[in-house]
């Protein structure tokens, strides 16, 4: 499968993803927003992975890539390929299938639990995704459903966690790439949001299990394999 990602900074790479898709014998392409890199042409992949950034989706101004990454993940959409975002990118794929995309009443960052939808048993990632998970955030937005996709998790502090669409679309708002030395990072060049409130917790309690990070990576190898299968 020809597989290409989306990149909006240097510290938000694929993580657990990419090593899990060398492994398969995928072909990996990516473009660097950061660094202004030009965009596959929709027909020479066939699915796309959105990653995320400390960026909104509406801050074409200080970021103006935003705009024309908006119209090439429409475009991927349109085409039929699969597509799968994380938290950024599943704002921006949000934002792609016409719905709001706008402030959480809680910023949430850190390793708190999700709780599969009851919609998400008829879609392909109904075994790929645990009933209750512990897993990685770093997020302040979030983002309504759009009509056609099904809810695939939630958690206390933000409602819409994820959904799917045609079992090929699917937007993830908490990590599950994320390993040790990436969640470093994030805290590296994030640090001004570890604010201490309700659902932000310090650096020290993020780091503090590995083992973590090796159940969530388990998992979203998971769910690349349920994709690859399906559309095999």
């Amino acid at each position: 499968m020809r597989i290409h990602h989306l990149q909006h900074v240097p510290f938000e790479s694929l993580g657990s993803i990419e090593p899990v898709l060398k492994d398969k014998g995928h072909r990996l392409t990516s473009t660097h927003l950061y660094d202004n890199q030009s965009f596959s042409l929709v027909k020479d992949i066939d699915c796309l992975i959105v990653m995320g950034g400390p960026m909104g989706i509406y801050d074409e101004e200080t970021y103006p890539w935003l705009g024309a990454e908006k119209r090439f993940i429409k475009d991927v959409i349109s085409a039929g390929k699969i597509v799968l975002g994380i938290c950024l990118g599943a704002q921006l794929i949000a934002d792609a299938l016409d719905v709001k995309v706008y402030k959480n009443k809680y910023r949430e960052i850190g390793w708190f639990n999700i709780k599969r939808s009851l919609e998400a048993e008829d879609t392909i990632l109904y075994k790929a995704i645990p009933e209750q998970a512990e897993v990685f955030h770093w997020h302040g937005d979030t983002f309504d459903i759009p009509q056609g996709a099904r809810p695939l998790a939630e958690s206390t502090a933000c409602q819409n966690q994820g959904f799917i669409m045609d079992d090929r679309v699917v937007a993830f708002q908490f990590h599950l790439e994320t390993t040790l030395q990436s969640a470093k990072a994030l805290i590296e060049n994030g640090r001004d949001e570890l604010d201490g409130s309700q659902y932000v917790q310090s650096e020290k309690e993020m780091l503090s299990s590995p083992q973590r990070f090796s159940n969530i990576n388990q998992i979203m190898s998971s769910v690349l394999e349920a994709l690859a299968d399906h559309h095999a």
